[in-house]
């Protein structure tokens, strides 16, 4: 029970902090794209600051962090791996879903940091004009992360890697990264509980660019998912071999 008020008031405060900062920041983000990074790295910060003495939940970033540009291919299992890969890259930028445009304050931010924004609802226009976009920002370079699985995915489930990853790594010719995670043991998608622990994401070693597209996927998700297990089992999660 203690954990969880902790969590809660964690919580509270996390997404009070939220406009704050995004207030804070706001006039030198509007001129500067520095200035976003800026304010979204700090706000990450703090609350990996807050969740460590909060609720004992401690992030811990490993592997190689590339540097130029790169696909990140990644695991998503919660918000928390959101901030972790964003604070760990120097230039990145999300596909996301476009309703998180419309959202305060995290939309605002996301358009200026040239996130892209597709429909998921219409897949083959959602793939078309994603790589339009990508395209199209090519003038402004850095690590462009896509959810494979397109979903935040709780731990022990399974869900299919949709081929907009490999259409990207085609369309770019850039090697891509793999991260796997833990962070859905201890942060949950859903629930207010957050468990003390180490939170991990791992960057992996990169996949070189001009794979044939059925064995690029096949590397990808076998390298992913077989990391993040071995994570999560690091992190205490049993997994349900009924499941």
């Amino acid at each position: 029970m203690f954990q969880y008020v902790r969590s809660v008031i964690f919580i509270i405060q996390m997404y009070i902090s939220m406009p704050v900062v995004g207030l804070l920041f706001a006039p030198w983000a509007m001129f500067s794209r520095k200035g976003a990074y800026a304010a979204c790295k700090t706000y990450s910060r703090y609350v990996f600051w807050t969740a460590s003495w909060m609720v004992g939940l401690r992030c811990e970033v490993r592997g190689t962090v590339p540097q130029g540009e790169a696909l990140i291919a990644a695991k998503h299992q919660s918000f928390l791996d959101i901030m972790m890969i964003f604070t760990a890259l120097p230039a990145a930028k999300f596909i996301m879903k476009k309703e998180i445009l419309m959202t305060p304050v995290i939309g605002q931010y996301a358009r200026r940091l040239g996130c892209v924004a597709v429909d998921r609802g219409k897949r083959g226009a959602a793939i078309e004009k994603m790589v339009a976009d990508v395209n199209a920002g090519r003038a402004e370079p850095g690590q462009l992360i896509i959810y494979s699985q397109g979903t935040r995915v709780p731990p022990g489930k399974k869900m299919p890697y949709k081929v907009g990853t490999a259409v990207l790594y085609e369309q770019l010719n850039q090697p891509c990264v793999p991260v796997a995670t833990n962070v859905g043991v201890l942060w949950p998608k859903r629930g207010m509980l957050r468990k003390p622990g180490v939170a991990v994401v791992e960057f992996m070693p990169q996949i070189a660019p001009g794979m044939e597209r059925n064995a690029f996927m096949k590397e990808l998700e076998t390298s992913v998912e077989d990391r993040s297990d071995a994570l999560m089992v690091e992190a205490g999660f049993e997994r349900d071999e009924t499941s």
